[in-house]
């Protein structure tokens, strides 16, 4: 970008400035992924890399090409349109979808080979009609609720599930799974309570005839709980380079978010910034104006408790958080028009990160990235995209 170097991303080609990017680093998420299906693989287990939600923000077909090239061997949309997105990017390994409404017309998805989800016995016939109007089995997982209370079959209705399951011939039931509520603490009881429910719901059906794979595993459990690796784990955030556990892990965050300075202006001490004259010049300062704000993803409630990387080092955000802009006190400093502006990164020069917006505002990282995907974003790749 034009103005002074940052240090920041040394790699990246000089481009022309735009209003507001996020920068996805492929090669960051190849290294995530393989270090997440070594230890998988170590148990014996397969990696699914989850790719929802637009590839959590950061582009769910280029993420799910280099997961792939990087050993995930599957791939986990949330809704069948999701999935059907990864089949017509031309991805052939298997993608579970998991939820969507009741009326869905599944047909496309069994066509296109998308595996399936269900928690009860009317999903099951729902997908076992779509099944025949498509000519072939619905590749199922039957999803138990252990304890989170959202969708999963209840115990109670655990045992007609499997044996329906069991004699539909328009059914082929590929796994059984479900989902963990605390693995982000691995000493929670309640994650070997889920465990315990996870073994006996197996064990059913086992029983019932069946034959599935099993996971339960996500992020977290991957990192820290390699005896419920089971046959599959499905990592999501930690592919893209954010911890969910306290303990360390050699995760390369993915995501950089940048804009650059459109305006400066010097002001008096005692002139204030923005809507509410939440902050005052204490003594005369340098005023930098980026033109991002709550609309390109930068929460309100961050208005006067964040940094930025500027020419060089962190400087802080002053006054609110409007629409469309922030402001840079950065002092007797002269900035440049068009200097690069890092809002976060991978934290590895000194820039702020994701997880530190979380931490300021009580969410959690998950949130701030999934949160890039906008309008006025562009989205740009670095790292090698012709493997």
């Amino acid at each position: 970008m034009a103005g002074p170097s940052t240090g920041v991303c040394q790699h990246r080609a000089v481009h022309t400035p735009v209003r507001a990017e996020v920068e996805v680093d492929l090669d960051a998420i190849r290294h995530n992924v393989r270090l997440l299906a070594g230890l998988a693989a170590a148990s014996g287990a397969a990696t699914m890399l989850a790719v929802k939600a637009d590839g959590y923000g950061h582009g769910a077909v280029p993420v799910a090409r280099a997961a792939v090239e990087a050993g995930a061997g599957w791939l986990g949309a949330c809704s069948l349109a999701e999935a059907l997105l990864l089949r017509d990017a031309g991805l052939t390994v298997p993608i579970l979808a998991w939820l969507d409404l009741p009326d869905t017309d599944w047909t496309p998805g069994i066509r296109a080979d998308v595996d399936l989800a269900a928690s009860s016995t009317a999903e099951l016939t729902a997908l076992a009609r779509a099944a025949d109007r498509a000519g072939k089995p619905a590749r199922v997982h039957l999803k138990i609720d252990t304890g989170m209370s959202r969708n999963g079959c209840p115990a109670a209705e655990w045992p007609d599930l499997v044996a329906t399951a069991a004699k539909h011939d328009a059914i082929e039931v590929v796994a059984v799974w479900s989902h963990l509520a605390c693995a982000d603490n691995p000493h929670d009881p309640s994650v070997d309570a889920q465990a315990a429910r996870f073994d006996a719901a197996c064990r059913q059906a086992t029983d019932a005839g069946l034959t599935p794979i099993r996971h339960l595993a996500n992020s977290a459990a991957t990192l820290t709980r390699p005896e419920l690796h089971f046959d599959l784990v499905r990592p999501g955030i930690a592919g893209y380079g954010l911890n969910p556990v306290t303990a360390a892990a050699d995760l390369r965050p993915a995501m950089t978010f940048r804009s650059a300075v459109a305006a400066t202006k010097r002001v008096a001490a005692g002139e204030s910034v923005g809507y509410g004259h939440t902050w005052t010049a204490p003594v005369a300062t340098t005023l930098a104006l980026v033109p991002v704000g709550y609309a390109d993803g930068v929460p309100r409630a961050l208005s006067g408790r964040f940094d930025v990387w500027l020419a060089g080092r962190r400087r802080p955000a002053v006054g609110r958080v409007s629409m469309d802009q922030i402001v840079i006190d950065c002092g007797d400093e002269e900035i440049p028009p068009g200097t690069e502006v890092v809002l976060f990164g991978a934290g590895s020069h000194g820039e702020p990160t994701a997880r530190e917006w979380a931490d300021i505002i009580g969410t959690i990282d998950y949130e701030i990235v999934t949160g890039m995907y906008r309008p006025r974003v562009t989205r740009r790749y670095v790292g090698d995209q012709s493997r």
